[in-house]
């Protein structure tokens, strides 16, 4: 949404704003399979999504998938994102580093437990959302990664631009160069693509070079506020119960998302007391074993 500044102040953009949110595949398209206009192809990075605001004298923002504030859990980029020029929001994945790898599960922990084992984070940015004074998400995607890294070029690190190019064979031979290190894939972009959450499957898709998959969560086990588990229907049809037990952080994230979901309790024979969804939520899942088990990695929707 914008503010209601006069026209030329440096804030025009603030939270929360609804992202773009790419679509699966199960192949990474040709350089002319989004609409002809090109593709742009970045890496994809196991972290959370965080579009970030900053606002000048005021804290910065940084806005998760589901429009809370992360700053708090994150000091250090919301450091890096407040010595920005007020007004730049970048859309943006929130990424942890640790023993040469992008360490998802380092983002999971507390801030203090972070600090304390030297976990390094970092804010690599793959859109350009506002400049001072000027909303820019009508530009096409080539002209807003131009801007990005002109935006970006003098800034150092934690804050970053993604990896990106025009060369599908490059970026291919990135992915598997940069497997070892966590990336999990592309994300491939119409390059003429203005930046609206509506359609956005037809010009951004997701290709994720991972053993894990997507499921839809149908019910919760537990509380609302304290849920234990999932219930979980594969895209095959299974439906399984999430093992081991959701943490402590796991289940606040759930809580946090659920919110407004929830159907009464109801009786399930096979997993007992469990609250059904009244909307589908889906989740990112490792599945082992026979019979199968569904271990919970984390939330979708990006």
């Amino acid at each position: 949404m914008r503010t209601e500044s006069a026209p030329g102040t440096p804030v025009v953009l603030e939270p929360p704003v609804e992202v773009m949110r790419p679509a699966a595949v199960p192949a990474v398209p040709p350089s002319d399979g989004l609409g002809g206009s090109g593709v742009q192809y970045e890496l994809k990075l196991d972290g959370f999504r965080c579009v970030a605001f900053a606002r000048g004298e005021r804290p910065p923002y940084l806005q998760s998938r589901s429009g809370r504030d992360l700053a708090a859990e994150f000091p250090p980029i919301a450091a890096a994102v407040a010595r920005l020029p007020a007004g730049l929001v970048l859309d943006a994945e929130l990424v942890a580093w640790r023993d040469g790898r992008f360490a998802f599960e380092e983002l999971l922990r507390t801030r203090q437990d972070r600090a304390s084992d030297g976990v390094t984070l970092g804010l690599v940015a793959f859109d350009l959302l506002a400049l001072p004074g000027r909303d820019v998400r009508r530009l096409p995607l080539t002209e807003r990664r131009r801007l990005l890294l002109a935006a970006l070029a003098d800034v150092p690190p934690p804050v970053q631009p993604v990896l990106a190019t025009t060369d599908r064979a490059e970026a291919l031979a990135w992915m598997e160069q940069l497997a070892a290190t966590g990336v999990e894939g592309l994300v491939c972009k119409a390059a003429g693509s203005a930046y609206r959450a509506r359609g956005a499957g037809r010009l951004w898709v997701k290709y994720r070079r991972s053993e894990t998959l997507d499921a839809t969560v149908r019910a919760v086990v537990g509380t609302a506020a304290r849920p234990r588990a999932l219930v979980l229907e594969l895209d095959d049809g299974a439906v399984l119960l999430s093992a081991p037990q959701l943490t402590a952080v796991q289940a606040r994230r759930v809580a946090e998302a659920v919110d407004g979901l929830l159907g009464p309790p109801v009786r399930d024979p096979d997993h007992g007391s469990l609250r059904p969804l009244t909307a589908p939520l889906r989740a990112e899942v490792t599945v082992t074993g026979r019979p199968p088990a569904a271990a919970f990695v984390r939330l979708r929707g990006d």
